[in-house]
């Protein structure tokens, strides 16, 4: 039996923060959505939302699950990425010391059978499970999860998502195979989190990683469900089952192996060609559909739609600070001010999403919801004075100048961003601003904007917890997910004691002072949440989506 001890203090601090997670994680756009925070499943029932319809006959073994993905991963050396696409398919191969439950949202243990936490929260320490081994068949230790999180804490990983995440522990001990200490800087609120991400936080064999050496990104080996057989550069990556699994977490109704022999993970960056791809039968499942396609499938008796508004911003820009263009707030206001975020919704997502007014969703824990009350307006008569009072002229040709230079700029982006960026471009020209837009692949993407190559970039993430923002915004980060080189020192202090910050009502106030300072210095460009839907052929049963938009295949079979 799992067991989990902590003092009063924490306890009440948990329980609070889990009953909150799982309120907010239950509200849509609209009062009358429900139930889009688990995923919902048109015309089911609330306890059925999350869950592909149709399931019918008894699970069995065998076949194949194929899924299309929009971006293919870097790596999938879990602590080297800061890609969704690669966390996702090594949360598969993988398994963290707690898990988030799919129903509630609580922290639980997993990896780890039990945890405590000192009077002064500083002090973490874990049980670890026993019988737990790596694919290659070498036992998982407390040993195992030290080194694991030493590596992640080195100088190389630091600024990755896994290393910004776990950077609150000072030190880590292992006196024995079963006993796991986390001695923190400080008590930290969002760490319970972080160690129930099933990618970055999973062990990691210093062995494997040794034997594939720069390679070990593309040769992975895990603890999870699914291990690892393949990887075909711009195709797809395959992975199998783990017949000797069978330690599952505590939410799932199969504890042990999964039901299909394989998964694979296939890369189509264009909706069109997906879909085609879905009608034809040449995939099980495809993600990311676009609104106006799912409209189609939501009454088809061969098709599942899961529909579920992201927990996270689905489309934001970031300018470059390093620029001196962007260190003139007028302009980042004018830009802020000039885009009819509510036409782009409309346009782009049919509607099915929300506005973003700032760097949280709605549905993310520590969200302001007087947010809209000092959020920038659509605006373009102001956005023109604003840029018009920094020195930007109109010339002939409609575009801004000052001293010889035209107002020109390019937005990094991807195809996934082509609309939006498109309308963000025609918005912004009305204001005398010519933007260029260079599409790359996401990896690309990603590696520009860490190394400061870009103007503006656009990018979406998803999370649960505020905390995400110290990655984004703390000054610690530049070099890393700050890609906006954003050096605020009151900012940095807030973002700081969002950490350390354990009672949940003060902790939302800090992340309320966060949003207004953010959204005053008009760091970024936030414009929409998503409703995201996954079509899914039902010939594939048992399917589930997690609140954070992972999709479940532990409960999953192939009905053939």
């Amino acid at each position: 039996m799992r067991t989990t001890k902590w003092n009063a203090r924490w306890i009440t601090f948990l329980m609070l923060m889990t009953i909150f997670m799982s309120v907010v994680a239950g509200c849509g756009s609209t009062p009358a959505e429900q139930g889009q925070g688990q995923g919902s499943t048109d015309g089911q029932k609330p306890a059925e939302a999350g869950k592909n319809a149709g399931a019918a006959g008894t699970p069995k073994s065998g076949g194949t699950i194929t899924v299309a993905m929009a971006e293919e991963p870097d790596t999938l050396d879990p602590q080297s990425t800061t890609m969704l696409a690669s966390e996702s398919i090594t949360a598969y191969m993988g398994g963290g010391l707690l898990f988030s439950d799919p129903q509630t949202q609580e922290k639980k243990p997993y990896l780890a059978e039990s945890y405590t936490v000192s009077e002064d929260g500083k002090t973490w320490t874990f049980k670890i499970r026993s019988g737990i081994t790596f694919h290659d068949g070498t036992p998982v230790t407390a040993k195992t999860f030290k080194e694991t999180f030493d590596r992640a804490l080195s100088p190389e990983f630091i600024l990755k998502s896994a290393g910004a995440s776990l950077s609150s522990i000072k030190s880590i001990t292992a006196p024995d195979d079963k006993t796991l200490i986390f001695e923190l800087k400080e008590p930290s609120a969002p760490l319970l989190a972080s160690l129930a991400d099933q990618g970055f936080a999973q062990p990691l064999s210093l062995d494997a990683i040794k034997k594939s050496g720069a390679q070990y990104g593309r040769n992975p080996v895990g603890v999870g469900a699914w291990k690892f057989e393949s990887w075909k550069p711009g195709e797809s990556i395959s992975l199998v089952r783990n017949d000797d699994f069978h330690w599952a977490d505590s939410a799932s109704e199969n504890q042990g192996p999964v039901k299909p022999d394989k998964l694979v993970l296939k890369f189509i960056s264009n909706s069109q060609t997906m879909l085609a791809a879905l009608e034809s039968g040449s995939i099980d499942i495809a993600t990311s559909v676009p609104a106006k396609d799912a409209k189609k499938y939501k009454n088809n008796d061969k098709f599942t739609t899961l529909a579920q508004l992201k927990s996270g911003l689905g489309f934001y820009i970031e300018p470059n600070l390093r620029k001196p263009l962007f260190q003139d707030i007028n302009v980042r206001k004018a830009i802020n001010m000039a885009i009819n975020k509510e036409a782009i919704v409309q346009s782009v997502l049919q509607g099915e999403g929300v506005v973003a007014d700032g760097p949280l969703a709605d549905s993310n824990f520590g969200y302001d919801k007087s947010i809209k009350e000092y959020a920038y307006k659509f605006n373009q008569e102001e956005a023109k004075k604003l840029l018009e009072s920094s020195g930007w002229k109109l010339n002939g040709q409609g575009i801004r100048e000052k001293d010889g230079k035209t107002l020109s700029i390019r937005l990094n982006s991807m195809e996934r961003f082509s609309q939006p960026a498109q309308l963000v471009q025609g918005m912004l020209k009305d204001i005398g601003i010519e933007m260029k837009i260079e599409n790359l692949e996401v990896g690309a993407l990603i590696q520009a904007a860490e190394s400061g190559d870009f103007d503006m970039t656009a990018m979406g993430f998803a999370a649960d917890d505020p905390d995400l923002l110290y990655q984004f915004m703390h000054s610690s980060q530049i070099g890393g997910s700050n890609h906006s080189a954003i050096n605020d020192k009151q900012l940095d202090a807030l973002l700081e004691k969002g950490r350390t910050t354990v009672n949940n009502e003060e902790r939302l106030k800090v992340y309320a002072d966060v949003q207004k300072l953010v959204v005053e210095q008009a760091y970024w460009v936030p414009i929409y949440i998503e409703k995201k839907f996954i079509i899914i052929n039902k010939r594939v049963q048992g399917v589930k989506l997690h609140p954070l938009g992972l999709l479940l295949f532990q409960d999953s079979w192939v009905n053939e």
